[in-house]
């Protein structure tokens, strides 16, 4: 890699990208080869060594601790460069000025979009003197404006002389902001190449073998049978200086079998919580929920498991892994009273524990490694051992082997090459065939767009736009997400979806039914926080504040969901192995998490993680 460049590294899930780079950055010891920085052969025997050498890394899953402040965060680790006072606030103010980076040392992280979080990584890395900077799927949860503004700044760093190893799999924006291409596939470098030498379907196939994939699914599916129906929902939380706030705010919707429902939005506007709502995760202070023609408004979390709920989450770490269990028993997870994990009722009795099926349990687990490509030595792995891509196509195939009747799909290719999106999306189009019910939830407006029947924009806890997929540009689509000044969508009924008064629709139009035109109103707008919240605390135009994340409770007060151990597994036990979303025992929760502790003096640029491994639910 040449000084003042960026240098994209590309290949396919379990290439070798991530173990490349935690060789440069001291995290792990290569067996044999040189690394040479600056012409002198280097060592590097922990993260201190990387640091001392100038090497700096923003992971995929941000090391920050959301209960710190910015300035907090980067003196982390770091207290003896500029102390943790006058010094490292102004040291900070010159760094984020000298590189357009816009950042207030006093803002509390857990306050921060991804965007601005992003953003205090790179702040740390070159806190610490970095001149060589990796970024490990920057762009994987940025809007395509976002997605702008990074490449300004990635722009600036390169003018002041730093290097920026940029690791992605959107080749579009590999070719727009690299100045060299290294291809990687299956641990060995395959191609080194010049942007303007190459295409986006050059590079895919390169590293997976195959031509670039396309989400475009061009038949429709849709029913007039409705799955699930949202009606009025709202969810209310409390702030930390005591001001209640609705983060949902009567959100009205109707997925029909064989319907994708895309929703968009900036990450912190309400998808978190309108998912935790669905899932039972959170206990929503009005509205309704019907699944099926069944009210589960306030039905336990394993229940809505068991009446066919599948749930991609958005954070595989935190909500659907135990990153230290086996790749078996994390087979188990959210369907531990089902089969092929469970034996049924312990001698049959009704209301008896169940059995688990431990075998059964890994059988299948081997069945989903090979059905979805899972790139591992085996089941007994951990799942901390497997790639961020590879974590994810287990998450899928786990929820996909219980053929659902509603997915619930956040960011389903979030950090997986084009290879597993492919099937990824080709799993979620047959399932749809099948009267799969799908509200998709993603960062990727390509991927929205494709699959999507029907689009609605999410903005400060309310639906307020819906598109046609047909018609809608992901500009468009972007500006309606940010509530950009220069115009939104308008929220126009959808063609299986809610009226502007928020009711449910009565009557559905047939599947042929042409799609309600889409119009941009240029309606000004405050200028809007990354937090998603209106600078007076209150409301804006386009709906109420998003106050946050819930406060994580389960719909009926904190249900436990079972817990997979060595022995039985039953409503309320503890076990001590895998357990579900809203769990007892000791298992990966959907509604809590655990992160790593943030570091004391003298150590490596850790601070703290919020990737979390699951800990205690």
């Amino acid at each position: 890699m040449d000084r003042g460049t960026v240098h994209a590294l590309v290949g396919e899930n379990g290439a070798g990208k991530s173990t490349l780079m935690k060789i440069l950055y001291g995290m792990q010891r290569p067996d044999e080869g040189t690394i040479r920085i600056d012409g002198q052969q280097v060592a590097l025997h922990s993260p201190a060594d990387a640091i001392a050498r100038g090497i700096g890394m923003v992971h995929q899953h941000f090391m920050l601790a959301d209960n710190l402040t910015v300035l907090e965060n980067t003196v982390l680790g770091a207290e003896r460069l500029h102390g943790i006072g006058g010094r490292a606030r102004r040291r900070i103010a010159e760094l984020s000025d000298a590189y357009g980076l816009g950042i207030r040392a006093d803002a509390l992280v857990e306050d921060l979009g991804v965007a601005d979080r992003q953003r205090v990584e790179i702040l740390k890395a070159l806190y610490r003197g970095a001149r060589t900077l990796i970024l490990d799927e920057p762009t994987a949860v940025l809007v395509p404006q976002e997605v702008d503004t990074l490449f300004d700044n990635l722009r600036e760093l390169k003018s002041e002389g730093l290097t920026v190893v940029f690791i992605s799999h959107k080749l579009g924006e590999v070719l727009s902001v690299a100045d060299a291409i290294t291809v990687i596939r299956r641990g060995t470098t395959v191609a080194s190449l010049l942007p303007h030498e190459t295409s986006p379907r050059e590079l895919a196939e390169l590293m997976v073998g195959s031509e670039l994939p396309s989400a475009e699914t061009r038949e429709s599916t849709v029913t007039e049978e409705p799955m699930l129906r949202v009606a009025g929902l709202r969810l209310s939380a409390t702030d930390p200086d005591g001001a209640v706030r609705d983060v949902l705010d009567g959100i009205s919707f109707t997925i029909h079998k064989g319907e994708v429902l895309g929703i968009a939005g900036v990450e912190g506007n309400g998808q978190a919580e309108l998912v935790e709502a669905v899932m039972g995760m959170s206990a929503p202070s009005g509205g309704t929920l019907t699944l099926d023609g069944e009210d589960i408004t306030h039905t336990p979390t394993r229940r809505r498991r068991e009446a066919g709920i599948g749930h991609i989450p958005e954070d595989r770490h935190r909500h659907g892994l135990l990153l230290d269990a086996p790749l078996w028993e994390n087979r188990i997870l959210g369907h531990v009273t089902e089969r092929p994990n469970t034996k049924g009722r312990f001698l049959g009795v009704r209301g008896a524990p169940e059995l688990l099926d431990l075998g059964g349990a890994r059988r299948d687990a081997d069945r989903v490694v090979a059905e979805y490509d899972v790139r591992t030595p085996g089941i007994e792995v951990t799942a901390a051992s497997l790639s961020g891509g590879n974590q994810q196509k287990f998450i899928v195939g786990r929820e996909m082997s219980h053929h659902p009747k509603l997915l619930i799909a956040a960011h389903p290719t979030r950090g997986v090459d084009v290879g597993a999106q492919a099937q990824i999306w080709d799993q979620i189009r047959a399932a749809r065939r099948e009267g799969l019910a799908v509200l998709l939830i993603s960062a990727d407006l390509d991927e929205l767009i494709g699959l999507s029947d029907t689009l609605r924009v999410m903005y400060r806890g309310r639906l307020v736009a819906d598109a046609d997929p047909a018609t809608v540009t992901p500009e468009e689509l972007g500006s309606a997400m940010t509530g950009a000044a220069d115009g939104h969508l308008a929220a126009d009924p959808s063609p299986h979806g809610t009226p502007p008064d928020g009711d449910p629709a009565d009557d559905d139009p047939p599947d042929d039914a042409p799609s309600d035109e889409v119009t941009v109103e240029d309606v000004p707008l405050d200028e809007v926080p990354l937090d998603g919240t209106s600078s007076d605390g209150g409301s804006s135009d386009a709906g109420p504040s998003d106050a946050g994340p819930a406060n994580g409770a389960s719909s009926d007060g904190g249900p436990s969901d079972g817990g997979a151990g060595s022995g039985t597994a039953g409503a309320g036990e503890q076990g001590s192995g895998a357990s579900d979303s809203g769990t007892s025992g000791s298992g990966a929760s959907d509604s809590g998490a655990s992160g790593s502790g943030a570091s004391g003096p003298g150590t490596s640029d850790s601070g703290a993680s919020d990737s979390g491994d699951g800990g205690a639910a």
